[in-house]
């Protein structure tokens, strides 16, 4: 017996065509020629993958088969050789992409640099002898836990280009979280920095590593390369700790880079606020490259013009395939900032945009609604007319804050490419192509060509148009994660197991709630566990907070189930005001209507809190779950090593 779908209840009708200036010259030009690429792929999903990477990879030798399908088991280009540090830097080389800029970085005290793709090259290679010196060998791990600095992408790349394997940690998680995962992965060396500037203060991530390491906790590690970004002053163990400056100024910048086959492991990225055993999702070389590839220049649209600025952390899956490895791949130019917008300057990421004529902008949807908090005088205040081009990630957006967003930073002029994808996809799997396809605020409208992507129930019987259900995949593409490390039956359990399989038919469950309407457009309601069941009724979390963040007295909601014993659950709406705006009970009778009016009565909040901030990840994502706890009065358990400010749970909590 299937569990009953998601009801859908949202209404959004505006849409807005792709512009024909854009669409005479991007990549992908019309809904026709989209339409042709995807049906090409879904006819013959083999032949079209490998047209694509013969023609956009170079390779030091051929594939024998594209596709080896064991389920859920997959290796694409099996026997090919390549290296993804030669595709986004050697090949760029010989062309006059040599003295192009690859990475222009700007730290929160305002420093900056810039490096050309030949100054990266020279960088990446003395940095990969650095790791040989230091006992790394093809296979081994290396731990990455950096600030936001140009050093990141190139410990990434040279570990690429000797066949390490890298596992980045990110820099706001904490000792234990960070110990747990090079245990996991079994890290041979630990790539870290003194410090790192996080809102005005200094992030002490060197103290971190020697309490990650305190003990012998993490016995393979070796060795701790440090950067100097602080300058403060910090322990460094003899024979273990060494600074980076010291050992890359004496390194050979001659390192060719090692053919790998194309289903050598690249990379494992843990996946945050598991309350369990770390789940390393495995990333390989050849697919990866390619998937990272083609998404960026198709979704980007992207020019070899183009300033491109990817706001997320390299210690995320949207920083690996979106900052570094997608666009270096493409010879593009891309944006580095290590800083966030703080009471210093809380229009800092308008000034990076007016400093560097940044063209592309890709962003969340939890800054775009803190960008709509702090007031649009900031980004008024700047010339954003460079922006041709605008992206969304991380999460589904409300459509109220994807308005704003068009009609303020694209002044009414950039497509917008709202994007759902995973840690565990490697790479964007629905999205506008902005010059092919119309969108819809809320929607990440069409599948990327090649995904056959599908909304089913529990026993994957596909649901009826804008009836909710379960978001699922159908067939394997090659940025697909390969396993969970050192576990595979996890991974067969977590992603291929929770829709049964039909006659060998294996679907990838995504764990994210959603329906498809009559244009064939994907409506992702959040994931599966933020579904709130009201007297029989399943409601996605994501539909009533956009109905609340519509109001404009409010900046982000976010709704979550409290034990009802008559109707099974209550809606709880935890909501932060627009400045100026007064908390009251007048105000919450008024949003509680408003609901009604967007909705209906059956998802009518029972209880309203109001709220300065909500409990979020380092990384922007509202943590739900502890939401949960605090509506029920329960204590909060499980993993918190992602909260980004602890003293909001104090406040929530103090009422």
């Amino acid at each position: 017996m299937s569990q009953p779908t998601i009801e859908s209840i949202l209404h959004e009708d505006r849409i807005f065509e792709p512009a024909a200036e854009f669409s005479s010259s991007a990549h992908i030009a019309s809904l026709q020629q989209y339409q042709q690429l995807y049906d090409k792929a879904k006819a013959d999903p083999q032949a079209f993958w490998a047209e694509l990477a013969a023609t956009e990879l170079h390779w030091f030798q051929t594939w024998d088969t594209v596709l080896d399908w064991q389920p859920p088991f997959a290796k694409w280009f099996v026997n090919g050789k390549i290296n993804i540090s030669y595709n986004c830097l050697d090949r760029h080389l010989t062309t006059w992409r040599r003295n192009k800029a690859a990475l222009i970085w700007e730290g929160e005290p305002g420093d900056s640099r810039t490096l050309t793709y030949a100054q990266l090259h020279r960088e990446v290679c003395q940095f990969a002898n650095v790791l040989k010196q230091l006992g790394v060998e093809k296979g081994d791990r290396v731990g990455i836990y950096l600030p936001m600095i140009p050093e990141a992408a190139i410990a990434m790349l040279a570990c690429a280009r000797i066949g390490a394997v890298h596992s980045v940690v990110f820099g706001g998680f904490s000792a234990e979280a960070l110990r747990d995962r090079l245990v996991d992965v079994q890290a041979k060396l630990v790539v870290t920095a003194d410090g790192g500037w996080r809102k005005d203060a200094i992030v002490p991530l060197k103290e971190q590593v020697d309490k990650a390491l305190a003990n012998n906790s993490a016995p393979n590690v070796e060795n701790v390369l440090v950067v100097r970004r602080t300058e403060q002053t910090i322990a460094m163990e003899p024979g273990r700790d060494h600074w980076w400056h010291d050992l890359q100024a004496g390194a050979s910048a001659d390192c060719p880079a090692e053919p790998m086959n194309s289903e050598d492991m690249l990379f494992v990225l843990y996946t945050s606020g598991s309350t369990g055993k770390p789940k390393g999702v495995v990333h390989t070389t050849g697919g990866y490259n390619l998937y990272t590839h083609i998404t960026t220049k198709w979704i980007f649209d992207l020019k070899d013009t183009d300033v491109y600025w990817c706001t997320a952390d390299v210690g995320w899956i949207t920083g690996h395939s979106y900052i570094v490895y997608g666009p270096l791949s493409n010879g593009a130019t891309s944006v580095m900032y290590e800083g966030a917008p703080r009471p210093s300057n809380p229009g800092c990421m308008w000034d990076v945009i007016e400093r560097y004529g940044v063209n592309i902008f890709y962003t969340a949807p939890t800054a775009i609604r803190a960008f709509i908090k702090m007031g649009e005088h900031l980004p008024n205040a700047r010339d954003l007319s460079s922006l041709r081009l605008l992206g969304t990630v991380g999460e589904p957006i409300n459509p109220e804050a994807w308005m704003w967003y068009h009609r303020i930073i694209g002044k009414g002029r950039c497509p917008i490419v709202d994007t759902w994808w995973q840690t565990e996809t490697g790479g964007i799997m629905i999205t506008p192509l902005p010059g092919a396809v119309p969108t819809k605020p809320g929607s990440a409208t069409l599948p990327f060509p090649g995904i056959l992507a599908e909304i089913v129930d529990l026993e994957g019987n596909p649901v009826p148009t804008n009836e909710g259900g379960y978001l699922a995949v159908r067939h394997p593409w090659p940025g697909m994660m390969r396993t969970v490390y050192g576990d595979r039956d996890r991974f067969r359990r977590t992603y291929w197991e929770h829709i049964p399989p039909k006659d060998g038919q294996y679907l990838y469950f995504a764990g994210d709630g959603a329906r498809c309407d009559q244009d064939g457009y994907f409506w992702v309601m959040g994931r599966v566990d933020d579904v709130i069941n009201v007297a029989g009724h399943r409601l996605g979390t994501m539909e009533i907070e956009s109905a609340l963040v519509s109001h404009p007295s409010v900046a982000e909601a976010a709704v979550v189930g409290k034990p009802d014993d008559l109707k099974g659950e209550e809606i709880v709406a935890f909501v932060t005001l627009e400045n100026k705006i007064t908390a009251s009970d007048d105000l919450k009778n008024e949003l509680k209507k408003h609901v009604v009016q967007e909705i209906g009565a059956i998802a009518r909040p029972g209880e309203i809190k109001f709220a300065d901030a909500l409990p979020k990840t380092r990384s922007g994502k509202i943590m739900r779950r502890l939401l949960r706890s605090l509506a029920a009065g329960e204590e909060i358990s499980g993993d918190t090593s992602t909260l980004e400010d602890r003293s909001v749970l104090e406040k929530l909590r103090e009422g």
